[in-house]
């Protein structure tokens, strides 16, 4: 089959395009706005852009009533250009879950998750404190894409946590961590194997 997005009717009961760019690990994002509230929301479009210096990226697709310019996340990083993403492990799925409704600003999601706030060394906003890592990171960049509410947070990682019990001779070991990732639909999965594969020039 073949169809064009806003275009065509693809005939299908839901839109396959997230179901098809998957897995796609979520950026567990904390920020504190102006008015020193704290969020904590999760984001499927999420990832890695660089690692000299190292860069992540977050896209919101929404928006808020409560809100002029995206979801609170986005809105307390336009005013502050600070904030945490925290690893999603597997067992941290049912928080994260708690964590996505669209709650008034006021709301800490962290409460309703029943997380602990663990402090940053370089930032303002906490991170979740049973998160097996987190980056603490600088705005770089917000880039307005085309669509309603469409945005991409680039920041800098500027501070680095891992959990101890989370390295296995000095490497972190996804296959204790189980990191969460979207898949379609309501669909999720977690890092339960791994195989390595070496390039072409390597031995």
């Amino acid at each position: 089959m073949f169809y064009r997005p806003g275009l065509d009717d693809h005939g299908l009961p839901h839109n396959p395009f997230k179901a098809m760019v998957a897995p796609r690990p979520i950026g567990w994002i904390s920020a504190v706005d102006a008015k020193g509230r704290v969020n904590l929301a999760p984001y499927s479009f999420f990832n890695a852009l660089a690692d000299n210096p190292p860069m992540v990226m977050f896209s919101n697709t929404g928006s808020k009533p409560d809100r002029s310019q995206g979801k609170d996340s986005v809105s307390a990083i336009r005013e502050t250009g600070e904030f945490v993403v925290n690893i999603v492990s597997f067992a941290l799925r049912d928080a994260m879950n708690a964590s996505s409704g669209p709650y008034p600003a006021e709301i800490d999601e962290f409460e309703v998750a029943g997380l602990q706030k663990g402090e940053s060394e370089l930032v303002t906003p906490p991170r979740v404190a049973e998160a097996p890592g987190a980056f603490e990171c600088k705005l770089w960049k917000i880039i307005e894409l085309p669509g309603a509410s469409n945005v991409m947070v680039i920041g800098e990682v500027i501070g680095v946590h891992i959990a101890e019990t989370v390295l296995t001779e000095g490497r972190f070991d996804v296959l204790k961590v189980q990191p969460l990732a979207r898949l379609g639909y309501r669909d999720y999965t977690s890092v339960s194997d791994i195989f390595p594969l070496n390039r072409p020039d390597q031995t």
